[in-house]
């Protein structure tokens, strides 16, 4: 269970690194759950209704993802 906790803090603190760009759009997102290396976040504000919100989710926030949280595979948008 601790190595879940340590794998949510990372998460979160890219999370948090990348949020200033989400807010700039008027967007934010929310860490939802991380289970088995699948990271479920809501896209909230503008970023819930864009048009690119995929592309936001998987070329950028997944892509950051990937590259500084070992053991995380893909990031899934949840409702």
């Amino acid at each position: 269970m601790a190595e879940q906790t340590t794998m949510n803090e990372q998460v979160q603190e890219v999370l948090d690194k990348l949020r200033p760009f989400l807010l700039r759009d008027g967007g934010d997102c929310e860490l939802v759950d991380v289970e088995d290396g699948i990271v479920k976040l809501r896209l909230l504000g503008a970023c819930g209704t864009c048009p690119s919100s995929t592309i936001t989710l998987k070329a950028g926030i997944e892509r950051a993802l990937l590259e500084e949280v070992p053991g995380v595979v893909e990031v899934e948008q949840v409702f």
